[in-house]
């Protein structure tokens, strides 16, 4: 399978080059020009996990990884759950929060960087990728201490919860992060600048670990085939999946899940005040917003890098724009849903609120609904305390760095400084 430039169809590239470039020219994203259907879905949903999830990927890298590789890849990668949680017989929750930083980009992030390993040669790379949350502890942990592999992290500074900060401005040695003075937005737009100075990028051998790197999203389509294996085979012909959406590579992933056959009716785009995607989708103008801060952080993204995927998807008729809605949900809905939430007996987050509530307003009586839960309830310990008024103790996953000294450099939101920072990387 060839992955397409959707800015510049001209530049056509295998898998093992995506994955190294990240980013196309004029800062395209790369992705196949036609989804293909899988043969024997039913079949595959009986599968053991790892065959499963050998048989979504090979398609997309069979070019680049030979089968052997890809097991050990998929064996690697695939080391902890998603898991599907009843909250009622109608609603689940698919918790994807079970692996070493206790959030979904745990998938992605192994992935890329067991790709990496097996695509290594000598030549040194730099990962610069954005995070607004997760994403940053999750490409940390993946790539720490790996050979040849520098990481350097921006964030939006005071703008993270900090036990999500700390899970990866603790971790030194090649792991380099960058508190930067503005929004998420912001820190991505210093990543695509970076990728547009070419002399930059082959001097220190540029690369993002963001979902616009293609090896995340298709890490991430595996968990959706796990979800639907897990729901009872009553429950599956009539199903509708919200996704707290933020960068939209979560729901491009569930997209390329149902083209390739998964039995998934139709998507809820659910967002915080960053409501661009659910604006749009309801007007057709796309007016990005100033970026609000939330307690939903990680979702804070006005200008959402994945939605060009979508939009392709949709405009080459792969996607029926129909079976996609939108919603935006507030700060007090959002309280007042994880106390619902937890009044059935669900201890949950503020994001997996927003996708709950997003599929609670929308489903139907003859409908079956899952709602993504993206990280682990104690990663918004203080947040989490104050709605509920309870006591939640930290998993050892986030108790081990929690005293940890924060390494974290600061920086304006301005490109020379960041290039200067990148060029004089030890």
């Amino acid at each position: 399978m060839k992955f397409y430039n959707l800015k510049d169809e001209s530049q056509v590239v295998s898998f093992e080059t995506a994955v190294k470039t990240g980013l196309g020219r004029n800062q395209g994203l790369f992705f196949p020009k036609k989804i293909e259907a899988l043969n024997n879905i039913t079949q595959l949903l009986d599968a053991p996990v790892h065959e499963r999830n050998f048989a979504i990927l090979k398609p997309f890298v069979k070019e680049s990884i030979n089968d052997q590789d890809l097991a050990e890849i998929i064996r690697t990668t695939f080391s902890f759950p998603a898991k599907l949680q009843a909250v009622n017989d109608k609603e689940y929750c698919l918790e994807l929060f079970h692996g070493p930083t206790l959030a979904f980009k745990d998938f992605g992030a192994n992935f890329m960087a067991n790709c990496l390993q097996n695509f290594a040669d000598d030549k040194p790379i730099t990962i610069l990728t954005a995070t607004s949350g997760d994403t940053g502890a999750a490409v940390a942990h993946a790539f720490h201490g790996l050979t040849n592999i520098q990481v350097v992290i921006l964030f939006p500074k005071g703008k993270i919860s900090e036990l999500q900060q700390k899970m990866f401005t603790t971790l030194g040695d090649n792991i380099h992060t960058i508190a930067i003075d503005g929004s998420f937005d912001d820190c991505q737009q210093l990543v695509k600048q970076s990728f547009d100075h070419q002399e930059l990028v082959q001097q220190v051998g540029l690369n993002s670990a963001n979902s616009i790197n293609i090896s995340r999203l298709l890490a991430q389509v595996c968990y959706y085939f796990d979800a639907v294996a897990q729901l009872p085979k009553a429950q599956r012909n009539e199903l509708v999946v919200a996704v707290p959406s933020g960068n939209f590579g979560n729901l491009c992933a569930g997209i390329i899940a149902k083209l390739l056959g998964l039995p998934i009716k139709r998507f809820i785009a659910s967002t915080n005040l960053n409501d661009t995607v659910p604006r749009y989708l309801q007007t057709g103008d796309w007016l990005p917003k100033a970026t609000i801060a939330t307690m939903s952080n990680a979702m804070d993204v006005s200008k959402p890098n994945n939605w060009p995927r979508i939009e392709y998807l949709m405009d080459t008729e792969q996607f029926a724009r129909d079976a996609l809605t939108g919603g935006a949900i507030d700060e007090a809905q959002t309280a007042e849903t994880v106390k619902q939430l937890y009044a059935q007996g669900y201890l949950s987050e503020p994001h997996a609120a927003i996708a709950y509530e997003g599929l609670h307003q929308s489903l139907q009586p003859e409908e079956t609904g899952i709602f993504l839960g993206t990280a682990h309830p104690a990663k918004f310990k203080s947040t989490v305390e104050e709605i509920l008024n309870i006591e939640l103790p930290l998993p050892p996953e986030l108790a081990s760095c929690a005293e940890k000294t924060d390494l974290a450099h600061s920086m304006a939101a301005n490109f020379d400084a960041l290039k200067t920072f990148l060029v004089n990387l030890k």
